[in-house]
């Protein structure tokens, strides 16, 4: 559609309903319409008018399974009401050329996707790394022109990185295969591109999420075919909302603590003859800890520890939540809480003792909501950014009051689970 037609129509409000159904809050929809219609604008000052389309990624909240994917575990994590989106236009040439909010405009020749020391940890990596993904997989990849936005928080644990790799395998699918990339192969893509083109050893959990949408349990325990299964449950039916508060912490630097998380676990692994730790038990762990002590550092055993008990609760996590017992859920998302602060110690880094923003934000929420007014976790990969609440419905005002006059104005936000993952909006 036009950009002035298509503006025009987001002013008269001809996509509300639209826009209600993604981002299931009613009071955040006059914002969103304000928002698009400042992507297109934007978009036109960039490339002039055209004929686009807008494609839209959400970012992810973990739920259950801390450091779990990358041991061939089970996570369960549920896609949110934040999320990146596009304007685009189709070129039919080889050229894309791209501009994301804040950054300057990058030019990609898909004719020449190879991989790039000098690119690593860059956007032209991601890009590239998703294309070269698809092309390898058997679909077509080909240029465009686009803008994209995204109120995913950069380096706040909801995946923005994974947004926008769901986000660029969405666009290529929709332009150049009819909409045929699957959400399953559009995340493992993603996850090829994070981990060889951009250099970062993540798993697959923020992708699977991002891109499946709703709130979704992955096993996987065959990794190349991931067992999927969206988890019906309202929180709100019960009474609870789903907060999560940007302590304001760097990810600077801190992918060394990131990479010795699955580093670490793998050395148990291989003291077993295995790969990952999938299909070790505590047992096993008890049975041979002298020696395993003697072989790998303790750190090691203790975050073993934590994938073992921590891929088991998931599977309670779940059966909780189909069977409606919020109160058995919330038992193990704190337990889940307390193992990751204890054995896989990922909520502060040991070279950055100084400043402990997660540590801290733990510390508060547990004073405010002492007396079963909810529970709190860290989040998604840990050592800094955000934390997780699940907070009952009449403290929620309470809680963000509090978190906000520690960690700054909206840095806790409620938000909501969105049923899509990475779709095609207009």
């Amino acid at each position: 559609m036009q950009t002035v037609e298509l503006i025009n129509e987001f002013i008269e409000g001809k996509y509300r309903n639209t826009l209600l159904d993604i981002y299931v809050d009613e009071n955040v929809i006059d914002y969103q319409q304000g928002r698009y219609v400042t992507a297109i604008k934007k978009y036109e000052s960039l490339y002039g008018q055209g004929d686009v389309k807008i494609y839209s990624a959400p970012g992810r909240s973990e739920v259950g399974g801390n450091h779990t994917d990358h041991q061939h575990g089970q996570i369960l994590a549920a896609s949110i009401n934040l999320d990146a989106i596009a304007v685009v236009e189709k070129s039919g040439t080889s050229e894309i050329r791209l501009v994301s909010d804040g950054y300057d405009e990058i030019i990609i020749d898909t004719a020449d996707l190879s991989y790039a020391p000098s690119e690593k940890e860059s956007t032209v990596a991601l890009v590239k790394g998703v294309l070269a993904g698809m092309k390898e997989r058997g679909y077509q990849v080909g240029g465009f022109s686009g803008y994209i936005t995204s109120d995913v928080l950069i380096g706040a644990g909801l995946s923005s990185s994974a947004a926008f790799e769901t986000l660029i395998g969405t666009i290529e699918s929709y332009l150049y295969n009819d909409g045929k990339l699957d959400p399953v192969t559009n995340a493992i893509i993603g996850q090829y591109a994070e981990n060889v083109y951009f250099g970062k050893p993540c798993g697959l959990m923020d992708q699977m999420a991002c891109s499946v949408g709703n709130l979704v349990h992955v096993d996987f325990a065959c990794p190349g075919k991931p067992l999927v299964n969206k988890v019906g449950f309202d929180m709100n039916e019960y009474g609870y909302s789903l907060c999560i508060t940007d302590t304001k912490g760097s990810h600077a630097d801190l992918t060394a603590d990131y990479a010795a998380v699955p580093f670490e676990m793998k050395q148990v692994a291989a003291f077993f003859g295995k790969d990952v730790l999938l299909g070790i038990t505590m047992n096993d762990l008890l049975r041979n800890i002298v020696a395993l002590r003697q072989s790998v550092s303790d750190r090691a055993v203790l975050r073993a520890i934590h994938f073992v008990q921590e891929n088991d609760r998931v599977s309670r996590e779940v059966s909780a939540l189909n069977n409606g017992d919020i109160d058995t859920f919330l038992e193990e998302v704190k337990a889940s809480g307390n193992s990751s602060y204890k054995y896989l110690q990922n909520v502060y880094s040991n070279s950055d003792i100084n400043h402990q923003n997660v540590s801290l934000a733990l510390a508060v929420s547990e004073s405010v909501l002492a007396g079963g007014k909810g529970v709190c976790r860290v989040h998604g990969g840990g050592f800094a950014g955000t934390i997780q609440a699940f907070v009952r419905n009449d403290d929620v005002a309470e809680y963000v009051e509090t978190m906000n006059s520690v960690f700054g104005e909206s840095s806790c936000k409620v938000l909501k689970i969105r049923k899509y993952g990475g779709i095609s909006v207009v």
